[in-house]
């Protein structure tokens, strides 16, 4: 069955998530690729202020396409998870409430994942068009000249997914 989830995710949500269920997330989620990530943990090094509070943020794995005339935001397909297993674990430990992206992460971040209580969601690799069309509004926050790897705020709106890896570290590439 469906679970409609509004973001944040409170902890009884979290607690209802088993790995293999499907999601429509409504809320704020913000876009972080490779690029992104280093800069962040430079950030985070210095002891500089993020370009948001990552208490309880979700970061999706992805680097949104311009918006056509009319669209909050073009195609914005999820980019390979485990190119961010180094970072995941210490923005977990940092507050980060999940990760939205596609394929299996390591097993540290599945440990982080359960250390935290967090999830992580997989999106489907060539929905990119859906998932545009699932954002009512976007706005880059930081990196600007990083182009689509910059980091995005996005209001999004029934924004389908699997829950990928649950808080007990059950995950749907283990079965």
């Amino acid at each position: 069955m469906m679970k409609k989830l509004t973001l944040p995710l409170t902890e009884a949500a979290l607690a209802s998530l088993h790995a293999g269920d499907p999601v429509l997330l409504t809320g704020t989620i913000y876009t972080a690729r490779d690029c992104a990530h280093r800069r962040i943990f430079e950030l985070l090094d210095r002891g500089a202020p993020l370009p948001f509070d990552l208490k309880d943020a979700i970061i999706y794995y992805a680097g949104p396409c311009p918006a056509p005339e009319g669209k909050a935001c073009g195609s914005c397909g999820p980019t390979t998870s485990a190119r961010m297993n180094s970072f995941a674990p210490r923005l977990l430990d940092l507050g980060l409430g999940g990760m939205i992206g596609k394929g299996e992460m390591s097993e540290e971040t599945r440990e982080a994942l359960v250390r935290n209580k967090k999830v992580y969601f997989a999106a489907i690799g060539g929905a990119g068009a859906r998932y545009g069309n699932a954002v009512r509004h976007a706005e880059c926050i930081a990196f600007p000249d990083l182009l689509s790897e910059a980091v995005y705020k996005f209001e999004v709106e029934d924004f389908p997914l699997i829950v990928a890896v649950d808080r007990t570290g059950k995950s749907v590439f283990s079965r």
